[in-house]
C-alpha cells in the first residue's frame, strides 16, 4: 500500500492525542493507495491494547465499500514499546487476513511507523511508502 505523508500525519497524531492509552484506526485504500484515515476510539481505553465497537466498525466498513474503497490498513500505537506485533496483534489479525498492520510506536523521542502483513501466525514487514 502507498500512503501519502500527510495521511500517515494524521495517524502519528492520533497516536499522540490518545496516548498514554493506545489509538486505533482504519486506512480506506483504492487500488493499492491508502485515500482517506478513519480514527476510531479505542473502547478499551488502554496503554496495551485496543478493542472497538463492533457496530462502530461494521457501519464505517460498509461506508467504505459502498464508496467503492476497501479496508487495507488497521493501525494502533504502541505506547510503551517497539513498533512491532504483540501476540495479541498476532492472534487479533487472524480473522484480518490480507489486512496490513501499521503501528506507531510512541516509545522513543520520535514515533517510529512500521507496517506488517500477518499470516497464519507469521510476521512480515512490508514498507510505508
Amino acid at each position: 500500500m502507498r500512503i501519502a505523508p500527510e495521511l500517515l500525519d494524521e495517524i502519528v497524531e492520533h497516536a499522540r492525542r490518545d496516548a498514554p492509552n493506545e489509538c486505533c484506526g482504519v486506512v480506506a485504500v483504492r487500488d493499492g493507495v491508502a485515500e482517506a484515515v478513519h480514527p476510531m476510539e479505542n473502547t478499551a481505553a488502554s496503554p496495551f491494547r485496543f478493542e472497538v465497537d463492533g457496530l462502530e466498525l461494521h457501519r464505517l466498513l460498509t461506508g467504505i465499500e459502498d464508496g467503492g474503497a476497501a479496508l487495507g490498513v488497521i493501525y494502533h500505537s504502541h505506547t510503551r514499546s517497539e513498533a512491532y506485533p504483540s501476540q495479541t496483534d498476532i492472534n487479533f489479525a487472524a480473522g484480518w487476513p490480507g489486512v496490513e498492520w501499521l503501528i506507531v510506536g510512541l516509545a522513543g523521542a520520535e514515533p517510529e511507523i512500521r507496517s506488517y502483513l500477518i499470516d497464519d501466525g507469521k510476521v512480515g514487514e512490508v514498507g510505508v511508502a
